[in-house]
């Protein structure tokens, strides 16, 4: 998937201004997909992302015996459920977390093994609190290491998961928590899950794992902070339009507040559990000005060279630190991003990669236990490496506007979730 081609990132010489009509969100995608495998009968998933990562899920669930029909256009896929998943099956992950963490607990329903792997950068990826919740609910998992289980995994199915009662670490990332709700109500007793870590991360996609789940029709909820009910019974066929993914809106609200220009996002939701929309309070403490009009959310940066630094804890939306840490190096005043020392086990840690890209740039960068501290100063032209992370990519396209001179190694990687992005950003900054 990656490469080592160079991209010229687009200087913005002038403000920018314009529309976006961002593609639809990765993890409401995904998990509808895992829901409507899942679910009593026919399913429709409308305007759903076409990625990387949406692509994966959907190879995974065709092995298990999911049938897929796709428009012409991919506007809408028809998903009917198989009377039982095949086994014996070997699912490529590539990086994508929600593959690798959300089909497990899938798989266990099977009557026979299913292996998991995935790309060379996904077998350093945590995954060992999924896999002891689910031996504690009596799944048997075979992986290469009991000390640090990893990729690849091999999950041997009877059929049913028949305890109820689990306990899970998921300090390093919450998708450790979705995973097994999604699937919770086809156990046999449904689940009582416990969080026995440090903090718990990202808590805006467990809310939205829940809603979806009430969506189709499982009694699911928190009934004490980090405990979580699933009820059994059945999951309801479904249509829904995915949301657009605000996340990967995120680096085009930062285009304009850098180049004090404005950018409008048709579409995006009134209400909504996606941690992108967070981007709204944090563009308004940096100095710009964010408003709902009839055709969509508007953004009007402050005057180029006035944007002010912030100190915020993204603990619960620590997907947006790259692009919020490159709005930060382009600062007048300095910022503190705190609470996402989780973020070191994403698709790199990316906490040091942030440090080490910056200061390519000349930005004055100190890595703490729990985050960044970033000081104003001035930038340079630098060429910038992704790491495979396609929001490292989004946050070195933000700094290219900001910057003349700088090139982005493998822009190419935001094919994860924003197909096309470089050329669709490279058009609005020309």
């Amino acid at each position: 998937m990656h490469s080592n081609d160079i991209w010229p990132a687009p200087y913005a010489e002038h403000p920018v201004h314009g529309t976006v009509r961002v593609p639809g969100s990765k993890s409401l995608t995904n998990r509808y997909l895992v829901l409507a495998a899942l679910a009593d009968g026919q399913s429709v998933v409308r305007d759903p992302l076409v990625s990387r990562d949406t692509t994966l899920m959907r190879s995974a669930l065709e092995q298990l015996g999911v049938r897929f029909t796709c428009s012409d256009d991919n506007s809408a896929w028809v998903i009917n459920p198989p009377q039982r998943f095949l086994t014996h099956q070997k699912i490529d992950a590539g990086l994508a977390g929600t593959v690798m963490r959300f089909l497990p607990p899938l798989a266990a329903l099977g009557s026979g093994e299913i292996t998991f792997d995935g790309d060379k950068a996904a077998r350093t990826r945590p995954m060992g609190p999924l896999v002891y919740a689910l031996r504690e609910l009596g799944v048997v998992i075979d992986s290469e290491s009991d000390a640090e289980p990893t990729l690849p995994l091999t999950v041997r199915g009877t059929g049913s998961v028949d305890r109820h009662v689990a306990s899970i670490d998921a300090s390093a990332s919450s998708q450790f928590v979705s995973a097994l709700l999604l699937t919770a109500a086809r156990f046999t007793q449904g689940l009582t899950l416990r969080h026995v870590g440090a903090g718990l991360p990202s808590r805006p996609h467990i809310e939205m794992t829940l809603h979806t789940l009430t969506q189709a029709g499982v009694e699911a909820a928190e009934t004490e902070p980090g405990v979580w009910r699933v009820e059994p019974g059945p999951i309801a066929a479904f249509d829904v339009s995915v949301e657009p993914d605000l996340s990967s809106a995120a680096p085009f609200l930062a285009l304009a507040a850098v180049t004090g220009g404005s950018i409008t996002v048709p579409r995006w939701p009134a209400q909504t559990t996606q941690a992108g929309d967070a981007m709204r309070g944090v563009l308004t403490q940096m100095g710009a000005n964010i408003t709902h009009t009839a055709d969509g959310l508007l953004i009007t940066g402050p005057p180029r060279g006035s944007l002010r630094g912030i100190d915020i804890n993204l603990h619960e939306v620590g997907e947006l630190t790259p692009v919020i840490a490159a709005l930060a190096a382009a600062a007048t005043s300095p910022s503190r991003l705190r609470g996402v020392g989780h973020l070191r086990g994403h698709e790199t840690d990316r906490l040091a990669a942030l440090e080490t890209e910056l200061s390519r740039l000349g930005a004055q960068v100190t890595q703490h236990h729990d985050g960044l501290s970033i000081e104003p100063a001035v930038l340079h032209c630098a060429e910038l490496k992704t790491y495979g992370d396609h929001r490292m990519a989004m946050a070195a396209a933000v700094l290219g506007a900001a910057v003349p001179g700088v090139s982005v190694i493998d822009v190419a990687t935001t094919a994860k979730t924003y197909p096309g992005f470089a050329d669709v950003w490279t058009a609005l900054v020309a």
